[in-house]
């Protein structure tokens, strides 16, 4: 990553795309099922990402809402949909802290807005924290385990 934090259209201060950035607001989960012309949708703690697999290649933006940074739920929904192949734009936003940004990046997010904008050297920092890592995740780098067996 170097020390690049990617572009930033309007309040996503933190973006690791190189396509358009999606110029409308995002429906809820619930309208995207009813909808089928939408294509940004908004999770919201408590909503099930899985009700989206069927929807995946016409969504090009998926926020993810993380409204007190103690709610962990937007994890996994992040999870869910790159492991099902999703491969558009997922945003996290909200209650988003420099201390979440490396473990967010490892479980699929590629653009940030947080509430409150965050000083951009701790998040260079914060982005490059843990070169190894444990377990496999969605940025697909490879465990500690693997890496000993390599010669």
């Amino acid at each position: 990553m170097g020390n690049d934090l990617g572009t930033s259209p309007d309040e996503v201060q933190f973006r690791f795309r190189d396509d358009e950035p999606v110029d409308h607001a995002a429906v809820t989960v619930d309208s995207v099922l009813e909808q089928t012309n939408a294509t940004a949708v908004r999770i919201e703690p408590g909503d099930d990402a899985r009700l989206l697999l069927p929807f995946l290649d016409r969504l090009a933006l998926v926020e993810v809402n993380f409204p007190a940074f103690g709610d962990g739920r937007g994890y996994s929904a992040a999870r869910i949909l790159r492991e099902a192949g999703y491969t558009g734009e997922l945003r996290a936003v909200g209650d988003v802290l420099i201390d979440q940004l490396s473990h967010m990046r490892r479980c699929g997010f590629d653009s940030f807005a947080p509430d409150k904008r965050l000083d951009e050297e701790d998040a260079r920092r914060a982005f490059a924290t843990w070169e190894n890592v444990y377990q496999r995740a969605a940025d697909a780098r490879a465990p500690i385990a693997e890496k000993r067996h390599e010669a």
